[in-house]
């Protein structure tokens, strides 16, 4: 079910390009030189997008706002505009491919999945606003004072709010993830810089329609600015989690643990937490407690044989968590990264909901990595769930069975180091 609206979705941005392409060069160009201007901006904002791996959350917010305002494009310096919802598609499309051009040369082209996003989002945004206006109705109703910026703020919302669906489906489909916690995420990433893309789209198209053409390049520069700071704090932020990944690995090149453990059960948690429906920063915290959860062996004389903590003796275990705990805070990583460190060897009735995740996915991985237990995952498993009266939690125990359920096709597979 959730394939098939994945489907639905990347097919009706296909047929909608295609619609807007084909009637654009068959009637040709309604108002040249203002489709090229706002292409022109369009393709800037795609070329100034930062290349990243996770393009579905990173659009380019200069594009966008422009694509925005020239979906909401009613006059052109006074005089009235005549382009239609298909030659918004059309422009905004061509527009962006030119400006990914470079970005595909080096490899980080933007998903198919980003591309059909795009395309509804403008398409519904212009058949909300250019029928009304091209029929006069918007206009007589309710003129083109305060109220119409109010109307033109309202549609980006609802826009805004079309986007998420949108996505939360893409991702859906793509994932198999449950589909409240990835709208819940996508509606939360648009109270981002999705505010300033909107406001910047409004103020756009209604200095077009008063200053002409000369009110582009002026609006365009906060947003421009904006997306530089942006740019900036997710490079901070990239280098904070590569330092936390580097201190992970310390554990491994030290020989206390297995190579590849802590990324493995990073990842292995964060699918987990995605299953039980944790938010994005929820995800963020469990990422960093997921990948530090073994520093504390390095404070023991004596590692633990093969970095395995899973069989240790309950005291054992919380003394190296609380050392742990200990070592996360003097990192300067937050403090509920260092909590659920600590924690995580506690009676899981006791523990955050992260730590009960860290707790089972790391005793999985000890006990089911390298030939440890004899009966491979699948007896590792089993092992977790006749441990569920008192170790771990049902819940997590049977989210981490469906995890591992769909990454082999139907078998409980061991993730892959690395």
């Amino acid at each position: 079910m959730r394939a098939c609206a994945g489907w639905a979705v990347r097919g009706a941005a296909a047929l909608l390009t295609a619609g807007g392409l084909g009637h654009t060069l068959w009637t040709g160009i309604t108002e040249p030189g203002t489709a090229l201007a706002f292409a022109a901006l369009v393709t800037v904002g795609e070329l100034a997008r930062r290349d990243h791996p996770d393009q579905d959350r990173r659009p380019a917010p200069l594009g966008s706002a422009g694509a925005l305002a020239y979906a909401l494009l009613g006059r052109d310096a006074g005089e009235p505009t005549h382009h239609g919802v298909l030659q918004v598609v059309a422009v905004v499309v061509a527009a962006a491919l030119a400006g990914t051009v470079p970005h595909i040369a080096r490899g980080h082209g933007p998903a198919l999945d980003h591309v059909a996003r795009r395309v509804l989002a403008v398409a519904f945004a212009a058949a909300c606003f250019q029928p009304l206006h091209g029929s006069g109705r918007l206009t007589h109703r309710i003129g083109q004072g305060p109220y119409l910026v109010l109307f033109l703020v309202l549609l980006l919302g609802l826009t805004a709010l079309c986007d998420a669906v949108l996505a939360a489906a893409l991702a859906g489909a793509r994932t198999g993830w449950p589909y409240g916690p990835l709208l819940r995420d996508e509606l939360r990433a648009q109270l981002g810089i999705g505010p300033a893309i909107c406001a910047t789209g409004v103020v756009m198209a209604l200095g077009v329609a008063v200053a002409g053409l000369w009110a582009l390049p002026v609006f365009s520069v906060p947003l421009l600015l904006t997306q530089l700071s942006f740019h900036r704090v997710d490079a901070v932020r990239t280098t904070y989690r590569q330092t936390i990944t580097s201190l992970a690995r310390a554990t491994e090149i030290a020989g206390c643990t297995a190579p590849g453990h802590a990324r493995r059960v990073a990842a292995l948690s964060c699918a987990v937490g995605r299953e039980l429906g944790l938010s994005e920063r929820e995800l963020t915290v469990l990422e960093y407690a997921a990948l530090m959860h073994d520093i504390g062996q390095l404070s023991l004389v004596d590692p633990v044989p093969g970095g395995a903590t899973a069989e240790l003796p309950p005291d054992e275990a919380r003394r190296i968590a609380g050392l742990g705990g200990e070592v996360a805070r003097q990192t300067g990583v937050p403090a509920e990264v260092a909590v659920i460190v600590e924690r995580q060897a506690d009676p899981y009735r006791e523990q955050p909901v992260a730590a009960r995740i860290v707790r089972a996915v790391n005793a999985y991985d000890d006990l089911a990595g390298a030939g440890r237990h004899p009966g491979g995952p699948l007896a590792a498993l089993e092992r977790l769930r006749l441990g569920t009266g008192h170790d771990y939690q049902p819940e997590v125990v049977e989210c981490l069975a469906r995890v591992l359920a769909r990454g082999g096709r139907g078998r409980v597979v061991p993730v892959p180091p690395g």
